[in-house]
């Protein structure tokens, strides 16, 4: 018997039920199965359409659909354009019969639908989901470099305007909750229990059998109007600005937002049909091209289907997983407060220590406020409010960690303090696990002071806590596998997404962030025009410039931790290179006194109520006026010497064996320093230029500025071999 990704079913009414439901996959995607099923589907509906009252289509699945077949999409070239774009159309046709069939068609959808999958349930005319707090709605394709290919764009457009379909459903691909989809209008109705989805979707049919899209109907227009109509031409030439504004002038990096706006434009000046082709083709360019493969790689391969699977978690067999019932916080500063935040929004009690009563409950405060504005929003009750907060007990006493199955320290970035403080903790809970949150110091170093350096890990968290998605999980050279499994376990259950790196001086995101920061001030000492440098950084696709950056930082720090970094390695016999960015941050600090941030001037100024701005002695101590207006060939190679910086670190990173795999490279670099998201992280970044050019253009950097642009062996080796990093 042939396969089928669809089930038939006809009840007494002559109701066809479809039931999407892949044999051979535990999600539906739109792969050559399902294909084949559709267009044999399609042919049945029409040669048996006058027997047929109606057509509901559902899942088998947990979910309803799931999308495109990407592991397809990443291996169409631009030599299979024309092949691939006489798939797409026969794809979209099989969805255009469906919807103009003559029969009502409803989709029943019964969890998450997706892109593709949501496409799917687009082209019915009426669109019925169970009101499950799991599932989520979109078309989030543009955050894999793609649009919405299967008639999402032109559909959206004509069901809720261009203005709502762009700013709401498509530039920024949220995934959204029931409620919030049927608001937006992509959902029609919702309902409690299945057996309510499908009355609903019978009595809808009995009651509109002719049922038509509005598209298809006499007089339809687009709702808030076209291009041509005069009240929404006059805001149209905003959108293209206000998109560039939004990019941070990294446009030429995310070819999708572009290209959505331009076929949702386009597509709402013609009829459906032309809009349908005028969306494919734009579809079609961005499938072929490296930006789209760059960013489904990382946001789909490396993050979903590895790191959030738990490719790098010790086996589950032996090391069963758990959850964190109590956690014990050292420090209630940002960081603590952070960390005891997002515990106790999951459900985790909390005991946050603090050197005195008064500091713990200032850290507890932290809590109080992002929940209050929560409440406020209408996104929390002041009851679960409350709830959470009482999670959280504020302490000066260590007694106060009995109990605590992790402790987890985020004290001063002192050794010795450090050492203080897991002496004290492990006199209370000599079993609990316990991980430091240090950004810099190496774990092994400060394991020293554990009575069991296997269960002593560290646990980089990133600032602010409560937004930033990354914990850095940092091995010591005796961390045991257990230990390994209960941090990656709690890290999942606080929903952050976890990388593990081996140790070593400032591990991986530091030690890569480190040398964007320290490349900006490169340039600065050379004489480049500051906004220059940080404009340079934002077009190359980071979220803000290495000046403003090392405010936020501050300068003071970085010095001492270079210091630090300076006395650790004299004491093993090694010197750190020298960076005319050093006199730089050294005159900033002594003669300027002009820290950062905290104290309302550094690079930047920050006058109260009043937006920051650069400091206007930057330019007058440190730009040399023939370099105040780089040339285009200048600009293009700030922005290399800024990306090729971080990513030959990473490569040493990865020679070292500090990085253990690709994927945490990657999410690692987009997640925790904002490397841009267009290169698919560090290492893809590499493969993108390609290694043999890379390396080339490594060394003409490193003969032109400096050692710290040589290439390592490994990168060198690779290239010879036609290797690429995977």
């Amino acid at each position: 018997m042939t396969q089928s990704a669809i089930r038939w079913e006809k009840d007494a009414d002559n109701i066809v039920t479809l039931t999407l439901d892949d044999p051979t996959q535990s999600a539906n995607t739109m792969n050559a199965l399902y294909q084949k099923s559709m267009g044999e589907t399609i042919a049945r509906l029409q040669a048996e359409k006058a027997s047929i009252a109606g057509v509901i289509i559902t899942s088998g699945k947990k979910t309803f659909f799931a999308g495109g077949d990407l592991d397809l999409l990443m291996q169409v070239g631009p030599e299979h354009a024309e092949e691939f774009q006489a798939g797409l159309n026969e794809l979209n046709g099989q969805l255009r019969a469906l919807e103009t069939l003559g029969k009502p068609v409803v989709a029943c959808l019964n969890g998450t639908a997706l892109g593709g999958g949501l496409e799917i349930a687009l082209a019915c005319h009426r669109r019925i989901a169970l009101n499950n707090p799991k599932a989520e709605f979109g078309l989030p394709e543009v955050m894999l470099g793609l649009l919405p290919g299967g008639g999402g764009v032109t559909r959206t457009v004509r069901m809720i305007g261009i203005q709502n379909a762009l700013m709401n459903v498509l530039l920024q691909g949220q995934r959204m909750k029931p409620a919030k989809a049927q608001s937006t209008g992509l959902i029609d109705e919702l309902v409690d229990t299945p057996d309510e989805m499908f009355a609903k979707a019978r009595e809808w049919i009995k009651a509109n059998p002719t049922a038509q899209q509005p598209w298809d109907k006499s007089g339809y227009k687009i709702p808030g109007g076209t291009p041509t109509t005069p009240a929404f031409a006059a805001n149209l030439p905003a959108f293209p600005a206000n998109l560039r504004k939004q990019l941070k002038g990294a446009h030429e990096n995310y070819p999708a937002p572009r290209a959505i706006m331009s076929a949702a434009v386009e597509g709402a000046q013609v009829d459906f049909d032309s809009a349908r082709k005028i969306e494919g083709r734009y579809f079609t360019s961005l499938v072929i091209g490296k930006h789209s493969k760059n960013m489904t790689k990382a946001f789909f391969f490396d993050l979903q289907q590895k790191i959030n699977k738990g490719a790098a978690r010790p086996d589950k067999e032996k090391f069963p997983e758990t959850k964190t019932k109590k956690v014990g916080i050292l420090g209630a500063g940002m960081m603590g407060a952070g960390i005891a935040y997002v515990s106790a929004d999951v459900g985790i009690e909390v005991v946050l220590l603090d050197r005195d009563q008064e500091s713990a409950e200032r850290g507890k405060s932290y809590s109080q406020k992002l929940w209050d504005k929560k409440v406020s929003k209408g996104r929390l009750t002041a009851e679960k409010a409350a709830e959470k907060l009482a999670l959280i007990k504020a302490t000066a006493s260590f007694d106060d960690l009995a109990g605590c199955d992790l402790v987890i320290e985020a004290v001063f970035e002192d050794r010795a303090i450090k050492a203080d403080a897991t002496k004290k903790t492990q006199a209370v809970v000599p079993n609990a696990l316990f991980a430091s949150n240090t950004s810099t110091l190496p774990i092994t170093g400060l394991a020293e002071a554990s009575n069991n350096a296997k269960n002593f890990i560290g646990l980089h968290f990133f600032s602010p806590v409560d937004k930033m998605p990354l914990v850095e999980i940092i091995m010591g050279k005796e961390t045991g596998d257990e230990a390994l499994a209960k941090a990656f376990d709690y890290v999942l259950q606080i929903k952050k997404t976890p990388i593990v790196v081996n140790d070593s001086r400032g591990f991986f995101t530091s030690r890569v962030f480190g040398t964007f920061c320290m490349e900006g001030v490169n340039l600065l000492a050379e004489g480049y025009n500051p906004l220059s440098i940080e404009q340079a950084a934002l077009q190359a696709g980071m979220p803000v410039g290495p000046l403003a950056i090392l405010d936020e930082v501050n300068l003071e720090l970085t010095r001492k931790i270079r210091k630090q970094t300076e006395k650790d390695l004299a004491d093993e016999g090694k010197t750190l290179p020298s960076e005319a960015a050093v006199a730089v941050i050294e005159k900033m600090l002594d003669v300027f006194q002009r820290p950062g941030k905290k104290e309302g001037k550094g690079f930047y100024e920050y006058p109260e109520g009043g937006k920051k701005h650069l400091w206007s002695g930057v330019a007058e101590n440190f730009m040399k006026a023939e370099k105040s207006r780089p040339t285009d060939t200048e600009f293009k190679e700030m922005q290399e010497r800024l990306l090729y910086r971080q990513a030959i670190e990473s490569a040493r990173c990865y020679e070292e064996g500090v990085l253990r795999n690709v994927p945490d490279a990657n999410i690692g670099s987009i997640f925790g320093i904002g490397f841009a998201p267009w290169t698919g992280g560090v290492l893809q970044y590499i493969n993108f230029i390609g290694l043999k050019q890379f390396v080339k253009r490594s060394q003409e950097l490193a003969a032109k500025h400096g050692e710290r642009f040589t290439p390592p062996k490994l990168l060198v080796d690779m290239a010879e071999k036609g290797e690429t990093f995977i």
